[in-house]
């Protein structure tokens, strides 16, 4: 199977461990520090074994930046039914890890890689990028305000509108800010929050608003 195809939860403790790795060899040395000779030295295993997990150099790239993606974690549990609380407690959850690793070295190693490549031709880490992590984090938590609707929690035309006003409200220009060197929030729990409440006055049932925390 491609590892196109594979999700992090796929992976077993010994490839997250991997990529891992894999994802230091590139914070700390950049592109060129990303062969599968290092990343074999660095994982302790073969190569043989990369190319059998991962593929070729893309597709490890590709595995890297899923697992990055999947330590923002959303509503995934089946069965469980929303409430007011349990929606503002994954929607923080889901915000403050977005912040999180925004803000971390290897996302924005990453990012920084991509803008650097991306006025040559065939560069694909740009794409790599949208598509598993971006594209990957945003499916996932447009899922969980689906289910925030369907619960009667939240109510909205359109998810994908709602769910970009939310993106915004987390990350606002920080991101951009952070790419260019100034230093991340102190508090990212407290903007988590602050995000999360004005996205459920906006979008928040007449039920979720009366049971609404208040932040300052």
């Amino acid at each position: 199977m491609s590892v196109d195809n594979l999700e992090p939860s796929e992976f077993s403790p010994r490839q997250n461990a991997v990529l891992e790795q894999a994802l230091q060899l590139l914070v700390d040395g950049g592109e060129k520090a990303l062969t599968t000779s290092g990343v074999a030295r660095a994982a302790n295993c073969s190569k043989e074994s990369l190319y059998k997990w991962f593929g070729d150099r893309d597709g490890l790239l590709s595995a890297m930046i899923a697992y990055q993606a999947s330590k923002v974690r959303t509503f995934e549990r089946n069965g469980e039914r929303l409430t007011s609380a349990s929606l503002h407690d994954h929607l923080v959850v889901f915000s403050k890890d977005l912040l999180e690793v925004l803000a971390g070295d290897v996302s924005l190693a990453l990012n920084r890689l991509a803008i650097g490549q991306s006025h040559r031709d065939g560069s694909k880490l740009g794409k790599l990028l949208l598509e598993r992590g971006r594209r990957q984090i945003d499916r996932r938590a447009m899922g969980l305000i689906d289910s925030g609707k369907r619960a009667g929690l939240l109510r909205f035309h359109n998810a994908d509108e709602a769910y970009h006003t939310l993106y915004g409200l987390i990350v606002s220009d920080l991101h951009v800010r952070m790419l260019l060197g100034e230093p991340g929030l102190k508090d990212t729990a407290r903007q988590a929050e602050r995000a999360v409440c004005a996205f459920l006055r906006l979008y928040g049932t007449e039920k979720v608003l009366a049971e609404m925390p208040l932040v300052g």
